[in-house]
Order: C-alpha cells, then sequence, then structure tokens
C-alpha cells in the first residue's frame, strides 16, 4: 500500500496553542509537523511535552511532534521542500522587532505556502500580504484555553474551537483561497476530536473578537485584575470595559461592520465568576513580558481616527498600555530614558 504524502506544516511557537496545534495535526495522520521551540527547546527535545486536554485526554507524556527545532528554517538557503502551511501561534508584537515577518520569511516559499495566522487583533495580515502577494492568507480566531504551565507542559482546559477562513482584500484569487483554508480544517480535524469550522466572514469574526479583548485584556494589563474581580466591583465596568466595548461596536459600524445588540452584555458575563481567571495581556504585563497592545488597541484606535469616530476610552486605555510597554523596554535594554529629537519636555 503506497502511504498518503502528508502535508508539511511548520508551527511557529510552542506554547499552549502552538503544541495544541502540533498534537492534533500530527494525531489526525495527515501532517508532518516541524514545531519551532524557542525557551523549551531543550526540554521538549529531551522529554517531549506532556499535556493534560480536555479533548485529548489527560496524562499524555512524551509527545514530539514530527521535527523539533529551535529557529525558523531557512527553506531555499537549505534547499529543504516547501512547507504547505506555516502556522504562526506566536504574541504579534510589531513595536518589537524582529516581527512576525521577520520570523516567519525565511520558511515561506512564494506562491505556494499558505501563512495561518492563529493571533488576536486588526490588521496582522497587512505586512504578510505586502510581502507575499502571491501567498494565502488565512485569519484563525481561537477560542482555545490552553497554557503552558512549565517548560514543555501543557495544560489544555477549554475547547480548540476556531473559525478559520481567508482575510479580505487579498491578491490571490477567493476560491484558492477557501481551498487552503478548507484543506487546512481537514488536516486540523482529523484527529476527530476537534471542531473547527471555515469561517465565512473574517473581518466580522476578528471585530467580535476585539470587543472582549480591547476591554477585558487591557485592563486586565493596567489593572493587574482579574475579570470575575471586575464584575463584583462594579466600577471597572462601568467606567472602563463597557465604554471600550461599546467604542469598538461603534468603531467596526463606521468601517462596515455590524456587531449584534447586546454583543457587550454578552461578553462582559462570558467568563465564570467563580474563578480568578486573567486574560492572556494580564498575565504578560504581571510577567513583564510584552504585551499585544499594538494590534488589540492601537489599530482599533487608528481606525477610528481614519473613520472620524471618537473613543476616549481606548486612547486613553492605549497610553496606559504603551507606558506600561515601554517600562518592558527599558527593563530589556530596548529603551534607554534620554530626550530624543523633537521632545517638547526637554
Amino acid at each position: 500500500m503506497g502511504s498518503i504524502q502528508k502535508s508539511r506544516v511548520l508551527i511557529v511557537g510552542t506554547g499552549g496553542v502552538g503544541t495544541m496545534a502540533a498534537y492534533a495535526l500530527e494525531t489526525g495522520g495527515k501532517a508532518d509537523v516541524t514545531a519551532i521551540c524557542r525557551s523549551n527547546y531543550d526540554a521538549v527535545t529531551k522529554n517531549g511535552f506532556s499535556i493534560d486536554s480536555l479533548e485529548h485526554g489527560n496524562g499524555i507524556t512524551g509527545f514530539k511532534p514530527s521535527h523539533i527545532l529551535n529557529a525558523v528554517p531557512k527553506v531555499a538557503e537549505e534547499k529543504l521542500e516547501p512547507f504547505e502551511y506555516v502556522v504562526v501561534t506566536t504574541k504579534n508584537i510589531p513595536d518589537v522587532r524582529p516581527s512576525v515577518l521577520d520570523i516567519i520569511s525565511p520558511a515561506i516559499t512564494a506562491g505556494v505556502t499558505t501563512v495561518v495566522m492563529l493571533q488576536n487583533g486588526l490588521n496582522i495580515e497587512k505586512p504578510i500580504m505586502k510581502a507575499f502577494p502571491d501567498n494565502v492568507v488565512l485569519s484563525g480566531i481561537s477560542f482555545i484555553g490552553a497554557t503552558e504551565t512549565s517548560l514543555g507542559v501543557i495544560r489544555h482546559d477549554d475547547n480548540d474551537s476556531v473559525k478559520l477562513g481567508p482575510f479580505p482584500d487579498q491578491a490571490v484569487s477567493p476560491e484558492r483561497a477557501e481551498k487552503a483554508a478548507k484543506r487546512f480544517i481537514d488536516l486540523y480535524t482529523a484527529c476527530g476530536k476537534v471542531e473547527w469550522a471555515y469561517d465565512e466572514d473574517v473581518k466580522f469574526t476578528r471585530w467580535r473578537k476585539l470587543v472582549y479583548n480591547s476591554s477585558y485584556n487591557s485592563v486586565a494589563a493596567v489593572l493587574g485584575m482579574d475579570t470575575a474581580r471586575m464584575r463584583m466591583s462594579q466600577i471597572v465596568i462601568d467606567d472602563l470595559v463597557r465604554p471600550a466595548m461599546k467604542e469598538i461596536i461603534t468603531i467596526a459600524k463606521a468601517v462596515g461592520v455590524e456587531l449584534p445588540e447586546g454583543i457587550d452584555d454578552k461578553l462582559i458575563r462570558t467568563d465564570p465568576t467563580d474563578t480568578a481567571f486573567v486574560p492572556s495581556m494580564g498575565q504578560d504585563a504581571a510577567k513583564g513580558n510584552y504585551i499585544e497592545m499594538e494590534n488589540i488597541v492601537g489599530e482599533p484606535v487608528r481606525e477610528a481616527e481614519n473613520a472620524g469616530v471618537s473613543a476616549p476610552t481606548l486612547r486613553t486605555i492605549y497610553g496606559f498600555l504603551r507606558g506600561i510597554q515601554l517600562k518592558t523596554k527599558e527593563k530589556k535594554g530596548l529603551w534607554q530614558p534620554k530626550f530624543e529629537d523633537g521632545n517638547p519636555y526637554a
């Protein structure tokens, strides 16, 4: 019997989301996965991943994707077979180099590789589409709960459900983009344990997710507070979270995206209140990591400006987030506290 030709998939970023993607793809049997591991490289090459998963089972030990590398391969230079898909699950922090484009470019074969962006925020696809106009770029909005609790140890405690579809306004044909999306969904769901759906309206899905992310995520980063306490305090919802949500809804409408009536009420109450859940940006800020503020708050603020829409709450939150980011950059040696040319406050 001839073996089926497996799809070559590169996963960039193997924290919780990336590892669960690698596991689903490998166990489905239709993909040959190369995983890029950075901080967890030594732990994973030695012992593999240990996974406790809501969908795949608990006590999985020693899982290793087909290939583990500690840097993105240079496909053309190393004369490697092209990747059919490059899946990006890293944080998207365009204000800190290297950018996502810098990181993934060496692995992309022009006209061949489809880029799957399982990341939050607005306009994340633009640099990729500009650099690789003949490649399909897919948007994946992930609702998975998966965390790397220590190096190579993954806790997956909320369903892996993703809406995947092509970003709008690509140079490639809609038919080709749709085919690439549906093929990836087939590869991913072959494991039989997860439910992924084709996304007919990527723009809508991204703006809808922003209603939660730009408000709860941002406020968690600024205040260091979990979402249950925000709701119990009431003032945080009334003065920060809800006004930020309302502004996103208004900006979305100005750019042609009608979000459902009452979406703010629904998303305000979406998290459980019996646990102290801190959204990812809050976790990153607490750890002293860079935060994903540009695509989650900066881009909506810029869209508001372009559309002539007022967004005072988001603009203020964005100011706080930029300040937090600057403190992190200083700690990591990326910013020197000195007056730059043109600073009027010198």
